[in-house]
Formats: structure tokens, sequence, C-alpha cells
């Protein structure tokens, strides 16, 4: 059924050597033998899939080689701002906007938490860093003003002004 097609065997082979790179990309196969012309219809069938292939030259692993051979190895690290330091100041805004939102304070700093939120996501450390003091400025106004008139509020009720 398959006229001019030579099987070659392969010899059983251990696990590829070298590394990730190297055995992911497969290496060109030789030249033709040369016993086998060009004119003869026979070609040679093998697998894509096969590594270790006996039609193919055994070919070092460059990254080992450059590894070895590398004499003065520069480092990289790569320094990502820790996000997770800025704070955003969420809980108290909540706080503020349920319980203290004196003229609207709390809505805003519960606005500007949300935005550190989503800038934190982004990785915009100085965005994040400036709406955490923003943040943190209204929810400071809004506690202080709320808690000034809620102790104005109890002084009254305990001394009405009838008594003045």
């Amino acid at each position: 059924p398959f006229e001019g097609v030579a099987w070659t065997p392969r010899p059983p082979q251990g696990p590829p050597q070298g590394c990730f790179a190297c055995i992911a990309k497969p290496p060109a196969l030789r030249q033709a033998s040369p016993v086998l012309s060009p004119s003869s219809a026979v070609y040679l069938m093998e697998s894509k899939s096969c590594k270790g292939d006996s039609l193919r030259p055994a070919v070092p692993c460059k990254h080992s080689v450059e590894k070895k051979t590398m004499t003065n190895p520069t480092t990289v690290i790569a320094i990502y701002p820790d996000t997770t330091e800025v704070n955003d100041y969420y809980l108290w805004s909540i706080f503020n906007f349920v319980y203290l939102n004196f003229c609207c304070l709390g809505f805003i700093a519960l606005a500007y938490s949300l935005k550190v939120r989503d800038k934190k996501l982004l990785n915009d450390l100085n965005g994040a860093v400036e709406d955490a003091k923003t943040a943190r400025l209204f929810n400071i106004t809004s506690s202080a003003l709320a808690t000034f008139c809620i102790i104005l509020i109890f002084i009254f009720l305990r001394y009405p002004l009838t008594d003045y």
C-alpha cells in the first residue's frame, strides 16, 4: 500500500536532553542521505511529535552552553510597587456615609475610597496614594463635623435655650 516509502526504524532513546526551549523547537532535518537520490520517489517519513529522532543531528542545548560560558552574569530584578500598603479607608467611609453623613461628606469619602480600590487593581500607586489622602481628609472632616453637631445637640437638649 505504501509504494515508494521507506520506513527507517528508530532506536529507543531516553528522554530528550536540554532545556525546554530547545526541546520545544525541533532542530532542522539533515539533508537526505547520499544513498537516496532526489530523483527517486523514496521519502523518509517520520513523526513530528518524536523529539529523539535518528535522522536529526544531535545538537547540544545552546542555552546550557550559554549558562556555562557566561562570565559576568547580570541579574535583573523587576520591582513592582506593593499596592497592599495603600489604605483605602473603605470601612471608615461606609460608616461615615451611613451614620455621620454631614453635608454628603461621607458620600464623597466613599467615592474616593472606591477610586483607591480601582487604582490599586490597575497598579497605579501614585494615583491610589493621592486618592487615599483625599478620602482620609473627607473622612476626618465628616467625622469631626458630625461629632461636633452631635455634641451641640446633646448640650442643647440638656440645657434648653429657654433657661437663658
